[in-house]
């Protein structure tokens, strides 16, 4: 489903500048950093692109509530994003922020001008309820007892004369891209639920707000407008390569291969998206990925209920690998999920300390008391197909995003491994061929942790290379 060149170009969503990171965003630049180290390893070019959307109603307000400027709060917030990525151990080849004055607003301005060449965009006096959780104008549709379907709170009465955007004219061409897979959208059941938005007929939308009461980059030829978050937003994904220039990257690199965004922001990913870029006359990108929300203790995250986890406290607490696992492995890619301190940590010592960590130490502890030349090939012949069978399945299952399935594959190796060990009893044998398989076996079990746990990968292959133990996940005990 990816293009056929080197290049491979993954974005993740810019999240808003009014809160500090959760665990919910956390997930999506885990899945993303997965994808973008698995095609590095097929020696692909790789350009992984994460941010902050800083502009709009939310960041405002909450800078207001914080008695902060809004530049400045929303620096604060935004360096707390992008520590995050440190953190967690993201390989990001850059992070865009929509009030970068340099790369992103001559893009966004240069957009504009596209969509109003094209015929695009009109002004007009409007009256409409707009929900600032989700920085956009509710349809009838949309709204469940006066409030936002998403979010469930109140919406708020808005009347302005603002700019408004074409994109009911892109109804039929969205749908014919939509339906022929030029634009894939992943899981099938988010393909369907954005045919059935196009089905019921799209209205034009508002793209611009009055600038006494909003925050963002000035309409160009009108400062007393600026544009609507979306349009200021979306754009990110082609003005941190170049658009603005029409760089050598931008055509390079132009249309991404994979955008990865939470289901309460596909519509503008699956509509609001390429109606613009069909608009501006660019390509669209391949695919849009789709993941759902991570619940705790089987209610939604917020601040008012107080259990709103924190990936900072999370890491500190058991380390990135761990963290990085159990939202792979625990949470369908596509599904909501589900977090609780007890799931954690039966994972923790299940999977990681009596998983990986302890045939590692086993393996290891054995062939440091013995000396002998570690063969190249496997001669068990069960192991030895149980790894190319693994090995087939976790491409597929990573070309269809499925990361909780491809780690389940890699944990299929680690069982055959201790089978093994069991059948041959190796603490007895110390047979050096089976240590060697093993050894072998480990290797390729690192290789294929890569992309999901590359701090372990890393320990393993050094531990492997100088026959020293290793001790990758110390057990957890209460």
């Amino acid at each position: 489903m990816f293009k056929k060149n080197k290049t491979f170009y993954i974005t993740t969503s810019i999240p808003y500048t009014n809160a500090a990171p959760h665990i919910g965003f956390a997930l999506e630049i885990i899945q993303a950093d997965v994808l973008a180290r698995y095609h590095r390893q097929l020696g692909e070019q790789v350009f992984f692109l994460t941010g902050t959307d800083e502009h709009g109603i939310k960041t405002l307000r909450a800078a207001r509530e914080a008695g902060k400027g809004v530049n400045d709060f929303a620096n604060e917030v935004s360096g707390k994003f992008k520590d995050l990525t440190k953190t967690l151990n993201i390989s990001n080849d850059d992070f865009i922020r929509t009030t970068d004055e340099i790369k992103h607003k001559p893009a966004v301005q240069k957009l504009w001008q596209q969509l109003v060449k094209s015929g695009d965009i009109y002004k007009k006096k409007y009256k409409g309820y707009y929900c600032p959780g989700c920085e956009a104008f509710k349809t009838e549709k949309e709204v469940i007892d006066g409030k936002c379907s998403i979010h469930l709170k109140p919406l708020e009465l808005v009347e302005e004369e603002n700019y408004f955007f074409k994109l009911s004219k892109y109804t039929k061409e969205i749908t014919k891209i939509i339906e022929s897979g030029k634009l894939k959208i992943i899981p099938e059941g988010k393909k369907n639920e954005t045919l059935s938005m196009l089905a019921q007929g799209l209205e034009d939308v508002s793209f611009s707000r009055t600038k006494d009461k909003y925050w963002g980059i000035e309409v160009p030829g009108d400062p007393n407008q600026v544009m609507y978050v979306w349009c200021d937003a979306l754009p990110n994904y082609i003005s941190a390569i170049g658009y603005d220039k029409n760089t050598a990257q931008f055509k390079k690199l132009w249309p991404a291969n994979v955008h990865c965004i939470g289901k309460d922001i596909m519509k503008f990913h699956t509509i609001f998206w390429p109606a613009m870029l069909l608009s501006a006359k660019l390509k669209l990108p391949e695919s849009v990925f789709v993941h759902g929300f991570i619940n705790v203790d089987g209610q939604k995250m917020s601040k008012s209920l107080g259990n709103v986890i924190d990936p900072f406290e999370l890491v500190n607490k058991y380390g990135v690998d761990a963290v990085r696992y159990y939202l792979l492995r625990e949470i369908v890619s596509t599904e909501d999920g589900d977090f609780t301190y007890e799931k954690f940590e039966q994972r923790y010592n299940s999977d990681l300390a009596g998983g990986i960590g302890n045939l590692v130490a086993r393996v290891l502890g054995i062939a440091k008391s013995i000396n002998h030349k570690l063969k190249t090939k496997i001669q068990n012949k069960n192991l030895e197909l149980k790894i190319k069978e693994v090995k087939k399945n976790y491409k597929l299952e990573l070309e269809e995003f499925k990361f909780n399935e491809a780690l389940a594959s890699v944990w299929e190796i680690i069982s055959a491994c201790d089978k093994y060990i069991n059948e041959e009893k190796l603490w007895e044998s110390k047979n050096p061929q089976v240590i060697s398989d093993l050894f072998i076996a480990i290797k390729e079990i690192g290789v294929l942790l890569e992309p999901f746990l590359p701090e372990t990968a890393e320990k393993i292959k050094v531990a492997v290379e100088s026959k020293s133990s290793a001790n990758l996940f110390p057990r957890l005990v209460k």
